[in-house]
């Protein structure tokens, strides 16, 4: 009797054992997927602020297109965090694309704009910025990949729903 009830609390210990393992590197791939959002919520703000000194020296070219392209933009602008979604970050991304076109064509009526010292360098800054932004993209996806697929074997599949662990969306 007392070998089996040890055999019992053995098999249970290493059963618990096994499933907090599993817990642990699940917990593990979702917050390398939550801090992968952080970096890209901060190369967004980073390209925001480049943006932004970018419409404040054109302000000097098309005050009107500038004032109201800055109202715009800090209205519309908001805070990718660790519960952001994709869509938020499309959003956001959308925002500063409309901005830049926008910027193109103040541009394109004022010539000597684009020969400017810190035009050139406010619009490196951005480049800067949306090159990170790439590189912040595919650490997300890849961590999204790495969660994805581990929740989707099994025996760990059962595990990861009893323990709240969803599947992740792309950015695409």
């Amino acid at each position: 009797m007392l070998p089996t009830i040890i055999a019992i609390v053995a098999i249970l210990a290493l059963i618990i054992l096994w499933i907090t393992s599993i817990q642990r590197k699940l917990v593990v791939l979702d917050e390398n997927i939550s801090n992968a959002m952080i970096q890209i919520g901060v190369q967004l703000s980073s390209r925001f602020d480049a943006l932004i000194s970018l419409l404040d020296f054109t302000k000097g070219y098309a005050e009107h297109e500038s004032d109201s392209l800055t109202e715009a933009i800090k209205s519309k602008r908001c805070l990718i965090t660790v519960k952001s979604t994709p869509e938020d970050v499309l959003c956001q991304e959308g925002i500063i694309s409309e901005a830049l076109n926008r910027i193109a064509m103040v541009t394109e009526q004022y010539p000597e704009l684009k020969e400017h010292q810190i035009y050139t360098k406010a619009m490196g800054a951005v480049q800067t910025f949306e090159n990170m932004m790439r590189t912040s993209r595919l650490i997300y996806n890849d961590s999204v990949t790495k969660l994805n697929r581990e929740i989707r074997m099994f025996p760990v599949s059962m595990i990861a729903w009893v323990l709240g662990f969803r599947k992740r969306d792309y950015l695409e």
